[in-house]
């Protein structure tokens, strides 16, 4: 393959061990690697599922894989370990602070003011 979404040799071996897996590996027919690469791609790049390129495994599958990885719990510990090598190589300790800011709500919260609590245009009664 060779995306830039791809993980590195040293992040796989971070996280391989949060999906590694004795049952149903006589079953297996696609890397967890490349199902993660996967993965990746469509976060990083936003396609729509059924356009992931060919060179991954079928979008069906890499689905399935996502969302029993979600269910489990698999997912966010896996990314939560990238996010914290990640934060320790740039010199950060503390925990990440989010914060999202909703330009709709912005927009809600400006016509507010200007029309009055109640979304109604204000009355000029004399």
């Amino acid at each position: 393959m060779g995306y830039s979404t791809d993980l590195t040799d040293k992040q796989w071996e971070m996280i391989e061990p949060v999906f590694r897996s004795n049952k149903g590996r006589h079953l297996v027919k696609h890397s967890r690697r490349d199902l993660t690469n996967a993965v990746l791609y469509l976060v990083k790049t936003g396609c729509q599922w059924r356009l992931l390129p060919k060179d991954f495994p079928p979008h069906d599958t890499v689905w399935s894989f996502y969302r029993r990885a979600v269910k489990s719990g698999k997912w966010e510990k896996a990314m939560d370990l990238l996010v914290k090598k990640t934060r320790e190589g740039a010199g950060r300790k503390d925990s990440p602070a989010y914060g999202i800011i909703d330009l709709q709500s912005v927009k809600t919260a400006l016509a507010c003011e200007q029309r009055g609590f109640d979304g109604g245009k204000k009355s000029q009664r004399t």
